[in-house]
């Protein structure tokens, strides 16, 4: 297994560079890009042939296909791609504005789509491969104000992905979606975006972001190289799921969902069934 080369986007920083570097020093072999080729280089601080450092910008498809081939030419191969690279964006929906919701859609969605649309030839061609779309628990629950537009990138990563992997599955390519909780790593600081022009009318849209950028950043309880280790486990034991919540506090918020999801259905079952057709 340690013959495998990952792909990691979005890998000096955050849960990507504690992955690249766990995956290193398991005797992986990875490229792993980030705007910034020499972020790369000082953050992983790796002069292995195992690792191939790629400058990218994932918006730019042409570049995303000289990264696949660069890494195809390097390796020989590619096993493993991870779309970690996007940005949280906070901010009620009626303050942010179309430029700015578009622009973490580009990063978040179409940028993670820009890779998948290029590696899977290459995938498809071995009959073998599986693609980890690092999304969020707020792909999977919106409950959050002023993450709104965050939540819906992540909402779609989540719905594309589930279409992917059947799509996928006669080619022998895996598919996971990843949706962590709060891990501690530098995501509510520099890397979050903000309204350029904040509407006094949402306070609790300004409460949620001072508890985030004020109490949770820094002090998030899960751990990235403990998160790293969960996903190269899931692949290593052949045991990777269709969906994977990383964190005690991702598990709590999803089964929540579930249970008002479920006692929502079954209060209404009766009323919402009736729609059909009188014979």
């Amino acid at each position: 297994m340690n013959k495998q080369v990952w792909f990691v986007t979005g890998a000096s920083k955050g849960l990507g560079l504690s992955l690249a570097q766990t995956l290193i020093s398991k005797g992986y072999r990875v490229a792993a890009t980030s705007r910034r080729r020499e972020d790369l280089v000082s953050a992983i601080c790796e002069t292995s042939d195992r690792f191939l450092p790629i400058g990218l910008d994932i918006l730019d498809e042409t570049a995303v296909k000289r990264a696949i081939t660069a890494t195809i030419s390097h390796f020989g191969t590619i096993d493993v791609v991870v779309n970690n690279a996007g940005y949280g964006l906070l901010g009620a929906v009626e303050e942010l504005t179309d430029a700015e919701a578009r622009s973490n859609f580009d990063v978040n969605v179409f940028g993670s789509l820009n890779v998948i649309r290029q590696a899977l030839p290459f995938l498809r061609s071995q009959g073998s491969g599986h693609i980890f779309n690092i999304a969020s628990i707020g792909g999977f629950t919106g409950a959050f104000p002023a993450f709104g537009i965050y939540c819906a990138t992540k909402f779609a990563m989540h719905g594309y992905s589930e279409a992917l992997a059947q799509e996928v599955k006669p080619f022998g390519i895996g598919v996971t979606i990843v949706s962590p909780g709060y891990f501690r790593t530098d995501f509510l600081g520099g890397s979050l975006g903000l309204p350029a022009t904040e509407m006094p009318e949402y306070a609790n849209v300004r409460a949620m972001q001072a508890l985030h950028q004020q109490d949770y950043n820094g002090n998030q309880p899960g751990d990235p190289a403990k998160a790293a280790e969960v996903m190269i486990r899931i692949l290593e034991e052949k045991k990777a799921p269709l969906h994977l919540f990383l964190g005690a506090d991702a598990n709590q918020l999803a089964e929540q969902k579930l249970a008002s999801l479920a006692q929502e259905i079954e209060a209404l079952k009766p009323l919402a069934t009736a729609t059909g057709f009188d014979h």
